[in-house]
């Protein structure tokens, strides 16, 4: 016998753009039928929430348990880049993602990542070829070529990077792009090799320009990259061409909120409800061709239920029928996992961290808040016997990154905007290759949380010089495996010890993560050394006569 039910309220239609009150009946997990008619209750139904673009690494859970945490806010699919375990496991990491994923009902759509590593000026642990990458396009759980990072490769004709593409292309599967800060002609470059979005526009003004060249735009608020007060207006003008996504939220920010949140600010700056919620259902359906539903007959009963379109609070959520959140309680059962890695590095030493006084200014990278894009300064270096040392009093640190894979000197250099008055924070999520990340006030802190990860074979440490605080991410030293609402709790608690070292970053961690990402500029450091991403080369720690010239 079938199993019918039947849900009522107001019926939020994104493919005729009308909303009506009406009903649904649900039949084995597909919508049946749907009618108008008068109905008492003043909820609304809409399609499952889709994050057009996010790493399910970054939130420190595996996907089962991501999940189970998402689900909660009407989320009920994700277009996810597993570039993060690529970049440490190569296709055993792609195979993790997706065997995981397929221990939920929850909807993960996966691409092949297009940069493993991501650059050349770095060490990951695996590399994935353009022959892999054809492997992967070829299968029916690989929904995209992931975002394309290799923007210089992409604009200046590099073979294997065009052969991807082209791949792509063979395989008729869209390519998500990575392309901050380009000129008019590069973007217009990039948008003609196939790619089709973008999610790193920090201005309106750059992101009509890739709208203009044909490309989608992905609204991005993450835990440490939050685009969207300056994007947001994109939904009254290109409706048709926005999209919704987080890219990288930790456990904590989860539990607080996705998608959803987005929704209901934009809702309450009064853009129109359909184009709002046409950016998170229809938009990414259409353009990634996934199999969510969208409330039609015959499709897949993957429904958010909210109580209006104001508070946006989700009362129920569904996926091909199955109620999975109600009343903000996940009702998904934790599964098993594994945890694969790959971490050869051993323990490191004050002595390994020293840097000796150089002649010229002391080029120092700069932070920001909320943003990806550092900024390179110059200045005079605070030196101490003849080695350059923490300027603590300024907030010049000291900023290490270390090979994971294998026995490798550190690269140390100086960074601005973390405000630490004491103590040190490390991190074995560092983009894009995910080596051992560092900042401190002091050698000594800064070897103790190193070798804490050592230890654990990656996660997060600090210590305020006194105690030291480590969760362990055991799953490529990348995310936990334990229920994702426990390593939310311990995140958090050790994100607010991390915080009360000082400075004024809301997501520390996640912006340390970010410090070795060398395909955004300007300055940022890799376990090879300190990368001018606007030359997209190394660059010496000091400034030479010649530079200042």
């Amino acid at each position: 016998m079938e199993k019918t039910f039947i849900l009522s309220g107001q019926i939020v239609d994104v493919v005729s753009g009308s909303i009506f009150p009406g009903k649904i009946e649900i039949t084995e997990g597909k919508i049946s039928s749907v009618t108008t008619c008068t109905v008492p209750e003043k909820q609304y139904i809409l399609p499952g929430l889709i994050d057009a673009h996010v790493h399910i690494e970054s939130s420190m859970l595996v996907p089962a348990e991501f999940a189970r945490l998402a689900v909660v806010h009407g989320t009920t699919a994700t277009v996810s880049d597993p570039h993060e375990i690529a970049n440490v496991l190569g296709m055993e990491g792609v195979d993790f993602m997706i065997g995981n994923g397929n221990l939920t009902p929850f909807k993960f759509h996966f691409g092949a990542p297009s940069c493993v590593p991501a650059t050349g000026f770095e060490s990951s642990g695996a590399v994935i070829s353009a022959s892999e990458i054809g492997q992967l396009l070829q299968r029916d759980d690989i929904y995209y070529l992931s975002e394309m990072m290799n923007f210089p490769g992409v604009i200046f004709g590099d073979a294997e990077v065009h052969q991807k593409l082209a791949l792509a292309a063979r395989f008729n599967k869209p390519v998500d792009g990575h392309a901050p800060g380009l000129d008019s002609d590069s973007i217009k470059k990039y948008a003609a090799a196939g790619i089709s979005t973008d999610h790193e526009c920090t201005s309106l003004t750059e992101a009509i320009e890739k709208i203009d060249a044909g490309m989608h735009i992905l609204i991005r608020e993450g835990s440490a990259a939050r685009n969207f007060d300056a994007l947001v207006p994109l939904l009254g003008t290109h409706p048709e061409k926005v999209m919704f996504c987080s890219d990288d939220k930790h456990p904590d920010d989860l539990v607080a909120g996705h998608i959803n949140l987005l929704v209901k600010r934009a809702l309450l700056a009064g853009y129109d409800p359909m184009a709002v919620i046409r950016a998170c259902t229809l938009n990414p359906v259409r353009h990634y061709k996934l199999g969510c539903g969208l409330l039609q007959p015959g499709d897949a009963a993957d429904i958010a239920i909210v109580d209006d379109l104001s508070a946006f609070l989700v009362r129920e959520t569904y996926i091909d029928g199955v109620l999975t959140a109600s009343v903000g309680k996940t009702l998904l059962p934790s599964a098993g996992y594994a945890s694969p890695n790959r971490f050869l590095a051993p323990k490191t030493g004050i002595e390994d961290l020293t840097v000796e006084e150089g002649a010229g200014k002391l080029k120092v990278i700069r932070a920001f808040d909320g943003d990806l894009v550092t900024e390179k300064f110059l200045t005079y270096a605070l030196v101490k016997d003849g080695k350059v040392v923490s300027d603590v009093q300024n907030d010049i640190l000291k900023i290490t990154v270390i090979n994971r894979y294998q026995p490798s000197r550190p690269a140390v250099a100086f960074i601005q905007g973390f405000g630490l008055r004491c103590g040190a924070m490390a991190s074995t999520v560092a983009h894009d290759s995910h080596n051992i990340i560092c900042v401190g006030t002091n050698d000594a802190d800064m070897v103790s949380v190193i070798n804490s990860l050592v230890a654990n074979k990656g996660g997060v440490a600090v210590t305020d010089g006194l105690n030291l605080d480590v969760l362990p991410l055991p799953v490529a030293g990348l995310m936990s495996g334990m229920d994702g609402y426990g390593v939310a709790v311990a995140y958090e608690a050790i994100n607010k010890k991390a915080l009360a070292l000082g400075g004024s970053l809301r997501a520390p961690f996640m912006t340390l993560s970010f410090m070795a990402l060398l395909v955004i500029p300007e300055l940022k450091l890799s376990d090879k050394g300190l990368f001018d991403g606007s030359l997209f080369a190394f660059t010496d720690l000091f400034e030479s006569e010649t530079e200042s010239n």
